[in-house]
């Protein structure tokens, strides 16, 4: 009979256990992939595993790009001056009685020609901005985890650049056996015993891909000492 009641404590303990044990990790991890094609001319390797406030951690060719950007903006310059030109001629021949209709559709079509394709341009100078600010990877008060490229290789879109993260605070995660989540937020947190005013930052409830029978809980913390480190996170 004692046996049989010590079991039972047991089983009773385990089945309200509240008490994990989690990494905490930084709030957020970013894997930069490039979003253009070109050959790698610097990679700043010195700020890998390093915080870094703000500076440009790879640069890839862009110098096609700017001769190609320069070359538009004077195309677009010249064509804008020709439609005014255009537009002038076509003002001109409103107020002479011996142009044609003819004459005066033709200079429109013309003009309306023109128009096309300085919108064109304008497109592409978009295009041509957008390509050369992708190809200057700066971080701004990140941490530089790993850089995947060295100089002089080729990448292309969906390359792994390097990775980031976030250390302005760190997270934990958790899973909680579905039938607690509904009283979890109510209670207290723990984190090495010591008592908290932390609160669940998120509770999935759609139970994890691996932990089939439990939602996922992440616990923010600000200004952890330590990344990586284990702690033992309870819910009291």
């Amino acid at each position: 009979m004692k046996n049989i009641l010590s079991g039972l404590i047991l089983l009773s303990s385990i089945g309200f256990a509240t008490e994990y044990f989690a990494k905490i990790e930084p709030i957020n991890t970013y894997n930069v992939k490039s979003s253009v094609s070109g050959k790698v001319i610097y990679v700043n390797n010195s700020l890998e595993s390093k915080q870094v406030k703000s500076a440009i951690i790879i640069k890839i060719d862009d110098k096609i790009n700017k001769i190609d950007l320069l070359q538009t903006q004077l195309k677009l310059n010249n064509l804008e001056e020709i439609l005014r030109l255009e537009k002038s001629t076509l003002a001109s021949f409103k107020k002479v009685s011996s142009k044609s209709k003819f004459d005066k559709d033709n200079q429109k079509i013309k003009i309306l020609n023109i128009s096309s394709s300085i919108n064109d341009l304008k497109t592409k100078l978009k295009t041509l901005e957008d390509t050369i600010s992708k190809k200057s990877l700066r971080e701004n008060k990140s941490y530089i985890y790993n850089i995947a490229v060295e100089k002089n290789d080729y990448v292309n879109p969906g390359t792994l650049l390097y990775t980031s993260m976030d250390l302005t605070k760190g997270k934990v995660e958790v899973y909680i056996p579905i039938n607690d989540a509904k009283t979890i937020s109510s209670k207290t947190i723990y984190i090495d015993g010591k008592k908290t005013d932390l609160k669940i930052a998120k509770l999935y409830t759609v139970s994890d891909t691996k932990h089939i029978s439990s939602y996922k809980c992440e616990i923010n913390i600000p200004n952890p000492k330590q990344f990586s480190a284990l702690v033992k996170v309870e819910f009291k």
